[in-house]
């Protein structure tokens, strides 16, 4: 386990990808953070690599079509995909990421599994089933975090963690998290971990 969380905690900033051309090599370990505007998604990616300031949040969510790359060794990286369902921004979810961010998810050979971030009072909206079931069908890992736990009760966020994994397959994880006091960065670290291999760090 500390050879994963070393891993992450290692993180630097690589490059922010605007076009398919800009991409570096399609080789390594890639996993991607993905999850509705204002979901917590950059809190979970801070947390999880132990850096403050390591994702930012965009001036104007849903607008971002750029992919940020984040470099843990010559041949593993993370990668935020930029936020999803703004309501200023119409459409379903595959003309939302047009382009760049449709064709990474489509056919990145890389891309080995991927974290879908949602609030935990407010889960599995059509945006986040969607992509659910898009990734699924591409056949990457799939994790879904719930975050902001630390807005509920006990009782309640075990509620909307059954709630959610009734919705989904039986090999799609599911937990809680809060990026605010920690609960379920451990689970988070094993999760990363598979995907990227256990000889991290």
């Amino acid at each position: 386990m500390s050879a994963n969380k070393s891993l992450l905690h290692q993180a630097v900033y690589l490059d922010s990808v605007h076009s398919l051309s800009q991409l570096r090599p399609d080789t390594g370990i890639e996993v991607a953070i993905a999850g509705r505007s204002n979901a917590g998604k950059s809190s979970l990616i801070n947390r999880m690599c132990r850096q403050n300031a390591l994702a930012r949040t965009s001036r104007t969510p849903g607008r971002t079509r750029q992919l940020v790359f984040f470099k843990l060794d010559d041949d593993r990286h993370l990668v935020d995909l930029p936020g999803y369902g703004y309501a200023k921004v119409g459409g379903d979810l595959k003309r939302h990421w047009h382009g760049l961010i449709q064709a990474y998810l489509d056919r990145r050979q890389a891309l080995l599994g991927l974290v879908v971030v949602m609030d935990i009072r407010h889960p599995m909206k059509d945006q986040d089933i969607e992509l659910i079931d898009w990734a699924g069908q591409r056949g990457l890992g799939l994790h879904l975090v719930l975050t902001k736990a630390d807005k509920l009760g006990r009782g309640k966020q075990k509620e909307q963690l059954i709630k959610v994994r009734r919705m989904v397959h039986e090999d799609i994880g599911v937990q809680t998290f809060s990026a605010s006091n920690g609960q379920g960065l451990d689970e988070l670290y094993s999760i990363m971990g598979n995907w990227y291999g256990q000889q991290a760090g």
